[in-house]
């Protein structure tokens, strides 16, 4: 069976989500502030065959159980709840069945359960959807990156770059955007309040958070943000020399003007 996570934007209105899934005829349960969804498979006497759905805020979807088209056709039906939706979308998926003990086989991208506990595959689901945003965090930050990595070495060879004061501000104001954006949400990828209330399913998130290197990939992510930081204080710094070159030259040209207006005076006597 499948097992599908996607992120497809920054956030979902999820209360409203919630109200348009019980007009769909479907029924909703909130875990915190997480839409879970159970469905039933027709004619299927096996309940841990049916398909289970958990929607989280920040704009991530697990599915479990569904093809590959039911997928895509959910997350359309959704669409008109997302919040500042991605230009590309983030996904991975994986296969997964029942057995004796929960465990991840990594070489096989597979995922054993030892039943059909929905707060099991909820606890997996919620290392599982903070992968997707991250990497949708990190596609972010290579964008940023390689749409600015030639003003360091512009400003190595030339001492200054070559931009408009009102263009290097609108740098500053991308950058700064970025960094903030991400750090505002770097909360999604802590351990979730979930798991406050009930400590005995958390060994199955840290389970997924592990064969997903959340932790691993936390670093780099922060690491990268350190660049977007240290552009960010380039730009600013040459913005400010910039302003501070303009002054110069202003002082100067009043001075100048100060001495001809003197020159002509007190020695020419024209005024």
């Amino acid at each position: 069976m499948r097992c599908a996570s996607y992120c497809n934007a920054e956030r979902y209105e999820i209360d409203e989500l919630a109200r348009f899934l019980r007009k769909q005829g479907m029924d909703p349960k909130f875990y915190d502030n997480v839409i879970h969804i159970h469905k039933m498979r027709e004619s299927n006497e096996d309940e841990s065959q049916d398909a289970e759905i958990y929607i989280f805020p920040y704009g991530c979807v697990s599915l479990w159980g569904l093809t590959e088209e039911e997928e895509h056709n959910f997350i359309s039906e959704i669409k008109a709840f997302e919040i500042l939706s991605l230009s590309s979308a983030t996904m991975d998926a994986s296969i997964y069945d029942y057995g004796e003990t929960t465990l991840i086989n990594e070489e096989d991208d597979e995922i054993i359960l030892e039943s059909g506990d929905d707060l099991i595959k909820l606890s997996i689901s919620h290392g599982l959807t903070q992968s997707v945003k991250m990497e949708a965090f990190e596609q972010s930050i290579a964008r940023t990156i390689e749409r600015t990595y030639q003003l360091p070495a512009e400003l190595a060879q030339t001492g200054k770059i070559s931009m408009s004061r009102k263009k290097i501000s609108q740098k500053i104001g991308a950058l700064f955007a970025e960094r903030n954006s991400i750090n505002l949400h770097c909360d999604i990828l802590d351990t979730p309040e979930f798991f406050w209330r009930r400590p005995r399913y958390e060994t199955y998130y840290h389970m997924a958070s592990e064969y997903m290197d959340i932790k691993q990939r936390l670093d780099i992510l922060n690491k990268r943000l350190d660049v977007i930081h240290e552009l960010y204080d380039i730009l600013s710094n040459e913005l400010k020399h910039a302003h501070s070159s303009r002054l110069e030259w202003i002082i100067i040209l009043l001075i100048v003007t100060e001495v001809l207006m003197t020159l002509f005076k007190d020695i020419l006597h024209v005024f």
